[in-house]
This record gives structure tokens, sequence and C-alpha cells, in this order.
């Protein structure tokens, strides 16, 4: 059965022969064949507007065609990769609330914040502990899970090594470790002169320096303590290891069978604190080493807080100490606890657990909050600056000693040392703008900023790193990161990976900002590494990159344009630009600077650069880059009707992005007065659209969070999910398909569509998928007798199919979802039913 088009709704084409039919007997033989090539030619050339926009790239610049992409597949994974990584940066955080640039503590009413117990870029010296300090640590201290064990571990063997993350308390628990066992072999008596029971080794002479120093005091003396033979019985030493990088080397057993030895004759303790990782793991399995376990949070947050609010609840005002004088402790506990518990507090927070340095923070602001010595202001900001905290220890001063100058014999070595000394760093860095993506992927990010901020850092050496010394544990224990299960997509297929997070959803901003707004020399590396992300083929990556890059913008404006969207923004490669419209979008996402963002999207799209109104079409199909949605298409409009049909395609593929924005409707009523416009160049993008729109799944133009109504349909076509999310939109949307299979230039394009949609109808398994949205559509697009005809040759296409055949009880229901029960077939045609 054939199907006979009509007239093309205001088109101005005539009918197209119905599929199979000869051309008109009264035409000549040449005359219809040439009409018949030039149809096909009119056809091809709006498949190719139809197409991956990524690879029509418009630029009018001799585009490499492989740059752009590989279609529906790498559309869909950078709509993701953009979902997840704005959600990195969602926590709508003010880091600028208290302003440490220049202070180490603050004061919020009466509670003194003691901001930076240990200033970052320093490092502990050898020297004794004052017993005023081991008695703080005594009444402070909570025991972590299988602290006995520790104590009778490093009583028996005299030498321990501790196993745990940087900033767990590991060094508190070592030293309380000490200070017991070295009270115990003293009979509890406090050394007599000068001396000290426990000591701090120095780190960088590590554990040979201390059996030196253990064997000098036979030789020469303990110039800390009187001598009486050979050291002060009970002695204990503290050594914390940095982790082991290129170049150096842990010690070995023989290196702490020599070191117990050494205490031993000299009944003395020591403590080793190693980082937990690959480089200590052959450490941690001797017999002397032992893991310490983070307290946690909850706990540690109770005893902190019992502390605070005996120091800071005030007596009643007159009453001195009677009845009522004082409110009751327990009460206070009850409620500092639940202010802690509630939502608002955990989201300034943005960490996942709190690290005994930030419990004494948190503690002081809830004990401040509920004796009313502070606000709730300001404890949310006190609380907001936890992560901020933690990004200037992790970045102020990390070059400081690599900065002294090199002379003679030491000029042009150290390449190695470079690379080791600033890949934490760059570890840390990378997963700020990669959250989410596999290790992988993180670390070949972090390798390629190590090289970038190495070369910034002393550009007359070659950095160089060895190719076997990465520890995958310690980069996620420096960088408080995790390893979770979840799936990643790999070509168009998803996959189950070890996905790496940060362990607080407020640390990516965090060390962006420090960075950024903090250590301006880093910024030239750093633009120079998010332009090789953006030529990065893996859409999570320059889809995360252009992201972040956008959130850095955001903290300078003038610079990053400068330096990062404009330039991108007029490159020859789609990808690129595609990255500056993602990083303009997200800088759109702040009311501050939106106004300027509407203002360059607007003088993009009327610019004399193709590729800069290629790059102001893909911002705009975002929906954040225009006053509104109709000026959005205007300038759309704009880009794709000018240069012969050059803009066509990302014009229409945009306009289809905004289609999937709560302003759906107003989008449909443009595109159909594009239909019917009285210029071509108009009639072909409305024509395009509609095309395309048919051929789009929801997941690749879905712009909006989880809370979008088309979330749950992502691997639906695009027009019948929102057919059954919004029936009320059915009619202005099929009206202008109606058009595009009426129309001979665009009619085999819309048939496939038309095709791609009803076989969507079910799942492979058999299971329903799209009827509700069919349903819905089908019926609006077979209103006439020739759509019948159209629909019913389409079916018998379909059936016939040598390659994929539909099966005839699967026609037949199709049939009758266009025509309910009731409507009936024309007469006298014998239709699939």
């Amino acid at each position: 059965m054939d199907g006979r088009p009509r007239d093309g709704d205001g088109a101005g084409e005539p009918a197209p022969a119905p599929p199979g039919e000869p051309a008109d007997a009264d035409e000549g033989a040449g005359r219809g064949e040439e009409e018949a090539r030039e149809r096909a030619r009119a056809a091809e050339r709006f498949r190719e507007h139809t197409r991956d926009p990524l690879r029509a790239g418009g630029a009018g610049e001799g585009e490499d065609a492989e740059d752009g992409g590989d279609g529906p597949a790498v559309l869909a994974a950078a709509a993701a990769a953009r979902r997840t990584g704005r959600r990195l940066f969602e926590a709508g955080r003010d880091l600028n609330t208290i302003d440490r640039s220049y202070i180490s503590s603050a004061h919020i009413g009466d509670i003194h914040l003691r901001l930076d117990a240990h200033r970052p870029g320093t490092r502990m010296r050898s020297g004794p502990v004052p017993e005023e300090e081991l008695r703080g640590l005594r009444r402070l201290h909570v025991e972590p899970e299988g602290y006995v064990r520790l104590r009778e571990a490093l009583r028996t063997r005299r030498l321990l090594v501790l196993g745990a993350a940087p900033g767990t308390g590991r060094t508190m628990t070592a030293l309380c470790l000490l200070d017991e066992v070295t009270a115990g072999a003293a009979g509890g008596g406090t050394p007599t002169g000068s001396g000290a029971r426990v000591h701090r080794a120095d780190p960088e002479h590590g554990v040979r320096g201390l059996v030196e120093l253990l064997g000098d005091a036979d030789d020469a003396g303990d110039p800390d303590a009187p001598r009486t033979s050979g050291t002060a019985p009970g002695r204990g030493y503290l050594v914390e290891l940095p982790p082991a990088g290129p170049g150096s080397a842990p010690p070995d057993a023989l290196d702490l069978d020599g070191l117990a030895a050494s205490l031993a004759g000299r009944r003395a303790f020591a403590v080793i604190v190693v980082t937990i990782g690959s480089a200590a793991n052959a450490l941690m399995a001797g017999r002397y080493g032992m893991t310490c376990l983070p307290v946690p949070t909850r706990e540690l947050l109770t005893a902190r807080l019992r502390d605070r609010l005996r120091e800071h609840v005030p007596p009643a005002a007159g009453s001195g100490t009677g009845d009522g004088a004082r409110p009751d402790p327990g009460e206070l506990l009850a409620s500092a606890l639940a202010r802690a518990d509630a939502e608002e507090v955990g989201n300034a927070i943005g960490l996942e657990d709190l690290r005994p340095a930030e419990v004494e923070v948190l503690a002081s602001l809830l004990a401040g909050r509920v004796t009313g010595a502070i606000t709730d202001e300001e404890l949310l900001a006190g609380c907001r600056d936890l992560a901020a905290r933690q990004a200037r220890e992790w970045f102020t001063g990390v070059d400081r000693g690599s900065a002294v100058p090199r002379t003679g014999a030491e000029r042009g070595v150290v390449g190695p040392s470079a690379a080791s000394l600033f890949h934490p760093v760059a570890f840390r860095l990378a997963l700020a703008v990669l959250g989410g993506v596999p290790y992988g992927v993180v670390a070949s990010a972090a390798h390629l900023l190590t090289w970038e901020l190495s070369v910034q850092a002393d550009p007359d050496t070659t950095p160089a790193r060895p190719l076997f010394c990465d520890d995958p544990d310690t980069d996620l224990v420096l960088a408080r990161a995790d390893l979770r299960r979840g799936r990643t997509e790999v070509a168009g297929a998803e996959v189950e990976a070890g996905l790496v997070w940060y362990r607080g959803a407020a640390l990516p901003s965090a060390v962006l900002a420090e960075v950024w707004d903090r250590h301006f020399p880093v910024r030239a590396p750093m633009v120079r590494w998010l332009r090789l992300l953006a030529d990065d083929p893996r859409p999570g990556v320059w889809m995360r990159a252009a992201v972040a890059a956008g959130e850095l913008c955001v903290r300078d404006f003038d610079h990053g344009h400068g330096e990062l969207i404009r330039p991108l923004a007029r490159a020859r490669a789609t990808r690129r630009r595609f990255f500056a419209a993602t990083a303009m979008d997200q800088v759109a996402g702040h009311p501050s600077h939106r106004p300027a963002v509407h203002k360059l999207v607007d003088d993009w799209s009327r610019s004399e650069s193709a590729a800069l109104r290629w790059t102001a079409a893909m911002t705009l199909g975002y929906g954040n880059a225009a006053p509104g949605t109709e000026e959005a298409l205007d300038a759309l409009a704009r880009t794709g009707t000018r240069g012969e049909g050059a803009g066509v395609a990302v014009a229409s593929f945009n306009t289809v992005r905004l289609m999937a924005s709560s302003e759906a409707g107003k989008v449909m009523e443009r595109v159909a007065a594009w239909v019917r416009h009285r210029r071509e160049e108009y009639r072909d993008l409305g024509l395009v659209t509609v095309v395309r729109f048919a051929a789009t799944e929801v997941n690749e133009v879905l712009a909006e969070g989880p809370d979008s109504p088309l979330g749950e349909r992502r691997d639906q076509p695009l027009p019948l999910a929102l057919a059954a999310v919004h029936p009320g939109l059915v009619p202005v949307m099929a009206a202008p398909l109606r058009v595009a299979l009426d129309t001979p230039r665009s009619r085999d394009a819309a048939l496939d569509a038309l095709e791609s949609l009803l076989r969507s109808a079910v799942r492979a398994d058999g299971m329903e998928r799209t009827r509700p949205g069919l349903a819905e559509l089908l019926p609006h697009l077979v209103r006439e007798k020739h759509e019948l005809q159209r629909l019913d040759w389409l079916l018998r296409r379909m059936m016939n199919d040598r390659d994929d055949p539909l099966p005839e009880d699967r026609a037949r229901s199709l049939w009758w979802l266009a025509v309910p029960a009731g409507r009936g077939s024309p007469k006298g045609e014998n239709h699939v039913r």
C-alpha cells in the first residue's frame, strides 16, 4: 500500500510522487530524470544538516570532520558528564565568609577559634615535648579503637610503626602512647634536670638518624638530659616519616631491627608514624607495623563539646552558684549535637568525616551557638571555612624549599624531585576538576598538570618522573578521597569501574578557589592544562574540565575570559568551542555574571566569525545565555539562516536542546512558525529542527538535574517522552512534523525518524518502552487519508525489512495506536490491522 503525501502545508513545494511510482508520463524523460536527481541532491543536503553538529562544525575554516565526535553517544556522554560536573560545584558555598588571608585565629563573639594549630608548610623539628603539652594531650585525647593493643605492643617491642592517614589524630595518639609507656618505665616520676620523657626526632634524618642519636648518647652524652648510664631510662621518641617519593626509600626490616635493639639497650621507646599506602606496605606488614584507626567523628565531637561547654557555660547573672545558676550541661550538649546533625550545618561543612583539628573548631562553634555567644549565620560561616582551611593547608608553601636558587653542580638536577613535589598538588587539582571518573583518568590528568607545574617552576629543567613509583593508595589518602564502585560510559556503553571522589562535597570548590585566588603563578600552568583537557576525546574529561573552567572564570572573569573562553570560542576544533560554550553557561549560572554573559553571547551571535556564532548557539542551547527563551530563539535563528546553511546544524540542535527545558511549548510554537515562513532559509531551519527533534533521545539534550520530569525517560526519544509527560504539547508538536513528512526534501529523513519512533515502542526484551508517548502522538500524525496511507506503507516496509523485520502483531498494535477504536480506516482500503 502506497502513501501519498499532500501539499506541504504552506511549505511551497509540490507533493512528492509516492514510493516506487514513476514520473508523470507527460514530462520528458530527460527533464524527469534531472528533477529526480535534483530532488535527491536536495534530500541529501537536508540530511547533512540533520547529522552530528559536532562534525558539522560550521566554522567555514576547513574543519576536520574527524574532530567532532561520534554522534549521539558523544552528546549523551557529554550531557551526563556536565550534570555530574555541575554537582561538584552546586554546594552554593561562599568561601570568603571568613577572610583567612592574613590570620591564624579568629574571634566570633566570645569564642576563640584556633584555626591553624599547625601552620602549613612548617615541619616539626627534633626536640623535647613539654610536660604541659603532654598533660593537655592526656586531657583531650580520645582513645581510638584498638588503643590498648597499640600500647601493649609498644611496651613489648619498644618500637611501633603506626600507620594512618595525615590529619586523623595519629600524632596525638603516638604522643599519648609514648607518654603512658615512658611514665610507667620511670615509675610515674618526672625526669630530673632539663630532661624530658618524650622527644620528637627530626623526620629528615629518619630511622637511621634516630639510631645515630641513640649511639651518640653513649659516646658524647645527651645534651638534653644528665647522663646516668647511656641515656635516661624510659625515654620515648616520635618519628614522623613523610610519604616516600621517587629518590627516597622507606626504612627496611634491618633498619627497624637495628633501631629496636638500640632502644632495648637503653630501655627507650619509639613510635614511627607513616602514611598508609603502597609505599608503607612493607613496614606495616612487618612485626612492628600496626594501623591506627581514626576516632569516629561523633565520638570525638561529643568529647570536645563536653570540654568546650565546661569552659564557656557562664553562671546566671547575679545568682552566684545557687539553683538555676548554670544551664544543665546535659541539655546544652544534646542541643549542640542536634545542631551538628541539622542539614544546613552538614551542607555548610561539606565534609564526610572530620579530622581532630576540624572537630575542635566545630565544637567551639557549636558551644558558642548553644550558649548564645554567636548567631546561626556565624555558626554556618565558621562551618564553611573548614574546607577552605583544608585547601589552604594543602597548597600554601608547597614549593617554598625548592625556590632557593641552585648553584654549581645542583643546577639542572632534581627533575624527578620537582615532579614528586608537585604530584600530590596536581592530583588534588585533577580530582577537583574530574571527580567521579576512574582513578586512571584522574592520575593521567594529574601527570599532565605535574609537568606543567614543573615547567612553570623551573623552565630551564626538563621535568622527569620515574615510571614505577606511583602509589594510588597514598594519592587517595593525601587527597581525602576514596574509590567507590560505580558505572562509567565508554563509547556509549556503561561498564563498572572504581570511581574517585573527594570525601566531601565542599572540597572541589575549596581547592579551585584556593589555588586560583591565592596562588596567581599557578594560573598559567592551569590554563595550559585545561586547554589540554579540552582536547581529550573522552566527554567525561573535557566536559567536566569545561564546567570547572567556568567556575574559575567566575572568580576572575577578566582573566578567565581572556585566557580560556575567548581563545577556545574562536578555535577551529568544535570540541574546543563546545568547551568554551559550556564554561560560559557555567558562568551564567551565577546571577552576578549573567548579564555579562548575555551581552557577550548576543555579540557572538551577530559576529562575522562563523566560529563565534557556532559557540554562541551551543551556549544558548543550555538555556541560560539569553534573557529569555524568545531572545535565545531569535539568536539561534540568526545563526541558522546565515552563511548559506552553514549554521543550520548547530542552530537546529540547540533549538532541540531548548525543547527539553521547561519552555518546550514556546520553542515548538517558534519552530512551527519557521516551517511556514515565507523565506526558504527559515523553512529549512524549521524542517531540520523538526527532523532532528524526532531523531533525538532525551539523554542527548537533557541539561536539568534528576528532578526533571524527563529524568526517568532518558533512554526514550524526546518527542515521545514529552508526549507522555506533557500531553498538552502534542498538537503543536505534531503539526510541524506533519509538514516535514509532506515536504519532498525532508520527507525521507522524516520517514526514517518516524520509523525510529515506531520501533522504540517496546524494548528488545519485549517490555513496554514508549507506547504511552506513541499513543498520544500518532493519532495527531495521521489525521487525513494520505497520512493513514503513509503510515500503512511505512509499517509494511518495516515488516519487510530484511535485517530487522517488524513482527506482524507488533505492526498491528502500532496501527491501532494511531487509529483508536471507533475511528476506523478509510473505506475500501486494506490497511495493516
